[in-house]
């Protein structure tokens, strides 16, 4: 039981016709984006779990302060509706 090319064109017309082809744009867009924060998310997996090479002696910078104090206030506003 499978689906023959005809088929399946009468199936994609269909669903082009319902959803219209810039949503389609916009799904396979965010798919592709899921999938490939996927495969980075795995592959950044991967890396922890090898041993990290040796980490190089700290070196300490300093760093002159601005002089510059700026004093606000934040405040939170209710919605007026």
């Amino acid at each position: 039981m499978g689906f023959s090319i005809w088929q399946l064109v009468i199936i994609l017309a269909i669903v082009m016709l319902l959803f219209g082809t810039k949503k389609l744009t916009n799904i396979g867009g965010d798919i592709g984006g899921a999938i490939k924060n996927f495969k980075k998310s795995m592959r950044e997996g991967e890396e922890e779990g090898k041993p990290a090479a040796p980490a190089e002696p700290a070196k300490v910078v300093h760093q002159e302060p601005a002089g510059r104090v700026i004093e606000g206030e934040a405040t939170k506003e209710k919605d007026k509706t």
